[in-house]
Order: C-alpha cells, then structure tokens, then sequence
C-alpha cells in the first residue's frame, strides 16, 4: 500500500512542529505549506517532511501544491504570541480558499484546528473559530473538528508569554485573572491529531481536548512564577483596570494582549465533552507538565545563580 500524503498548513508553528514528530512511525509522507519557508528549516531535517513556500491564501498557489494529497490538516492560527488570536475575517477566508481549493483537485478529507468556545459572540477570535467551523462542516468534505483549551509546552505562545511579562516587573497586573482553563498539553493534542489522521471513525466529529484540571487565570500564572523559580507578586484587576490595560496594551509593540482578547477571556476554556478520553487518551496534569515545558528556561536560571555566587 502506498503511503499515505498529508498537506499541513501551519506546519512550522507550534502545534504543527509537535505533529508533525508524532507522525514520524507511521510512514506517512507530508507537504508542509508556509508563507516564509525558512521559518520550515527546524521540520525540513524530517525525512517524509517537505516545506514549500506558498501563499495559503491564494487559491491557484494552494490548488497548485494540494494536488495528489490524500488529507489536509489545517492548523493555521492556532495561537499568537499573546497566547490568544485576535481574529478577523482573515481565518474564515482562508478556511473558504482552502475547501474550494481542495474541491477543484479531489481531496475530500480534512482536519480543522479550531478552538473550545468557537462560534461565541464574545470576541472576533470565538466569532469567527465558529463561522470557519461552519463552512467546514458543510463544505460536504469528510472533516473532524478539534476544539482545544489553552495548548500549553515548550516555548508556546501561553506559558512563555507569561514568563517575559513576569520577568519584567516585581509585580504583574492581571487582567480577567478568573477566568477558568483546562489547559491541553501539547503533546497530547498532537497524539489525538495523529490517531484521526491515521485512524478511522473521527469522520463527521468535534473533539474538545482539554486537560484533567481546572484553573483560573491567576493561578496558573503564579505556578509558571513558581515553577520558574522567580519571586513575583501577580496582581487581579478588577474589570476596568483590566479593560484598560487591554488598550494600553495595544498600543505596544507586538501587542502582548488586547480588547479582544480581554472579551475571549469572559468565557471560560472549559470543555463539556471529553475528546481526549473518546480518542483513549489520558491528557497529562499541568502541574506535572510544566516544569517540563520550562526546563531549559529554569535550568538557565540555575546556572546564572551559579554563577553569580561563584563571584
């Protein structure tokens, strides 16, 4: 049997570099698309993984690369750095080129990185998780939905933004500092990709992926200023503050948060539906997680006491 051919839009950002290591033993073969190919050089070292340069949003380009594929797994925005997407229309007219795309050259199957909460009103990142949720469930391709909470590992767009905001000041403002995550372990949201991908039954379904515990926002923030072994105070704010420190913020280069997201956090990132436990997998605890994903930062910081006791 020939292998199968995977296409993989967001394949170099976080979630995907994951996936795609998980896919490595199952002798598949994958076309990873990018804007910028050079951000693909860390993957391209993957023997059945070829980068391509191309504009995602430009159906003629993506018609041109889609061709001979068996499956398209889409993961293109899943986070910013901000640990939160500030969404526009953009995701949903990419989501439109890229079923019409996948129409004109035969590819029927395809796997949708979405977010737990699509299609609430609250922001224009939940907005429009939802509308490009619709358009796949009734693009009459053979599809599966993956809802997670807050993906969370090694140099993520979560944890480490936490960890730069926290290193800067002795005490850290937080706005929305109750609203409830049940963080996803990267690793296991790509080991509930990979078994869809390569399995069978996940035709036709959306799998919430969150994680065994609930936490507000200022506890999980205080772990990763323990865990990283920095004495910080964390600081709620109560709605006000917190709405303008959502504009100040945008002010800032990279805008490290917004209004938007200050309106994704008044819904909770809590599932209702087991995905992971339908899929057979047991999610790893964030408390257990997270010293892992900031080993290399919490073992910098050994060596730099080290150092500075030696004189």
């Amino acid at each position: 049997m020939n292998p199968k051919h995977y296409a993989v839009l967001g394949g170099t950002g976080f979630i995907g570099r994951h996936l795609l290591a998980a896919l490595a033993d199952t002798g598949c073969k994958i076309t990873v698309l990018s804007r910028n190919r050079e951000q693909g050089r860390a993957i391209s070292v993957l023997p059945y993984v070829h980068t391509v340069s191309t504009d995602v949003y430009d159906r003629a380009a993506l018609e041109k690369q889609l061709a001979g594929h068996d499956a398209v797994i889409n993961l293109v925005g899943i986070l910013n750095e901000s640990g939160r997407d500030t969404f526009t229309h953009a995701h949903v007219d990419l989501t439109a080129t890229l079923i019409a795309a996948c129409r004109q050259v035969g590819i029927r199957r395809i796997h949708q990185m979405s977010s737990l909460n699509a299609g609430e009103r609250a922001s224009k990142y939940l907005k429009t998780r939802g509308e490009a949720e619709a358009q796949v469930r009734n693009s009459g391709m053979d599809w599966t939905i993956y809802r997670p909470s807050v993906v969370y590992g090694n140099h993520d767009g979560f944890v480490f933004r936490f960890l730069k905001l926290l290193q800067l000041s002795p005490v850290l403002p937080l706005a929305q500092p109750h609203a409830k995550f049940a963080p996803a372990y990267v690793g296991d949201v790509a080991q509930a990709i990979k078994r869809c991908v390569t399995g069978r039954g996940c035709t036709g379904k959306i799998f919430e992926l969150y994680g065994p515990d609930t936490f507000e926002l200022v506890q999980m923030v205080r772990m990763i200023a323990d865990t990283a072994g920095l004495r910080r105070g964390v600081l709620p704010l109560p709605g006000a503050l917190g709405w303008l420190q959502a504009i100040v913020a945008e002010l800032i280069p990279g805008k490290p948060f917004s209004r938007d997201n200050f309106n994704s956090l008044k819904v909770d990132a809590v599932g209702s539906r087991d995905g992971f436990a339908e899929l057979g997998i047991t999610p790893r605890r964030f408390a257990a997680m997270l010293p892992v994903a900031l080993g290399a930062f919490s073992r910098e910081r050994r060596f730099e006491r080290a150092r500075l006791t030696q004189g």
